[in-house]
């Protein structure tokens, strides 16, 4: 019945979408929206990443009610006529399934068990799935859907709530497209039925595994990307205090073995390539502050588990080191400029 009164308004707003009152909701409505189970979808964390995330899933014709702590992030949505939240709690009771996208491990805990958190109701919510999408560590990730299991909490229909990690790749420009990458840990059966969910937000859905499969994978993807950029940066100085351009170089690489994602799409060299934030005084993007900060999340697993991994620790030097000079909001890419003193291309 529910699906048939979505389909139906869905309908009438594409009808009128020519009427100049009904514009901003055929935007909405005639955007294609795969088979879901979920109706009602909340979304807690309305930052750079999670209000685009939000906006493509109301986009996507979900009916979408959102939560953050800062009341001007929720203003925007609640003068679109989007319903607005006092805390997590009143998020979960309202909603089918609950997205949260926050900035660490201590903001999920507090949005899942604080006092108005979505566990603390007691026994019955509406909610039967959570889906954290937030980069934090992977035993917090484990731990918290452990919890989950193990409580007495039950979503509607008497179902056992199942909960997902899911954080993402491509950033704030890849959110805004509905184009992210993401890396899903939890059980398989509550993966392929937020599949549909995922789909509205990004492009490419990677099922990791188990319970915190997902955090892994995305701690172990940005530790990659950072030592690529640290060797590309390193390559690019070095080579321009030897008398070679960058841009010469970027050539080089990009068509031999040293071609990687730091050279060919995001090279951290100003003058070189249109469109990153090398090119805007490296605004926007992937603040370096965030990269140190996931970095200390593979250091923090790296000796929890006792594994040999020394591009690990200096790589989190490193952009500790930038941060602290005063670049941490810049685009971690500025580590060419901020560290190895490398030079503009003219």
């Amino acid at each position: 019945m529910a699906a048939s009164i979505t389909y139906r308004l869905r309908l009438l707003f594409c009808l009128n979408k020519r009427r100049p009152e009904f514009t901003s909701w055929a935007r909405l409505f005639c955007s294609s929206s795969p088979p879901s189970q979920f109706d009602r979808v909340g979304f807690i964390g309305l930052g750079n990443m999670g209000s685009r995330m939000a906006v493509n899933l109301i986009k996507a014709g979900y009916s979408v009610v959102v939560h953050d702590v800062n009341q001007d992030a929720m203003k925007k949505f609640s003068e679109q006529g989007i319903l607005t939240k006092n805390s997590p709690l009143e998020v979960a009771e309202a909603s089918d399934a609950v997205i949260t996208m926050l900035p660490s491990s201590a903001h999920v805990m507090d949005v899942y068990t604080g006092p108005k958190g979505m566990l603390s109701s007691g026994n019955l919510l509406r909610s039967r799935l959570f889906i954290d999408s937030s980069t934090i560590d992977p035993q917090t990730s484990r731990n918290l859907s452990a919890s989950i299991s193990n409580s007495n909490l039950t979503g509607s229909g008497g179902q056992q709530i199942s909960m997902l990690d899911a954080p993402v790749s491509g950033g704030v420009l890849s959110a805004e497209t509905g184009s992210l990458t993401f890396m899903v840990g939890g059980s398989e059966e509550a993966y392929v039925s937020a599949k549909p969910l995922f789909l509205s937000m990004g492009k490419n859905i990677i099922y990791c595994g188990g319970p915190g499969n997902g955090a892994t994978a995305k701690i172990c993807n940005n530790l990659a990307m950072a030592v690529s950029m640290l060797g590309v940066s390193e390559a690019f100085a070095l080579g321009q205090s030897l008398g070679i351009e960058a841009t010469t170089l970027t050539n080089i690489f990009n068509s031999s073995s040293a071609r990687s994602w730091s050279s060919d799409t995001y090279n951290p060299v100003p003058g070189v390539m249109d469109g990153v934030p090398a090119s805007r005084d490296y605004d926007g993007g992937f603040a370096t502050k965030l990269m140190a900060k996931d970095l200390n999340l593979a250091a923090v697993s790296a000796k929890q588990v006792g594994a040999t991994s020394p591009m690990t620790f200096l790589a989190e030097e490193i952009f500790t080191q930038v941060c602290n000079e005063g670049h941490g909001t810049k685009d971690f890419s500025c580590v060419f400029r901020h560290y190895f003193s490398g030079k503009d291309q003219i």
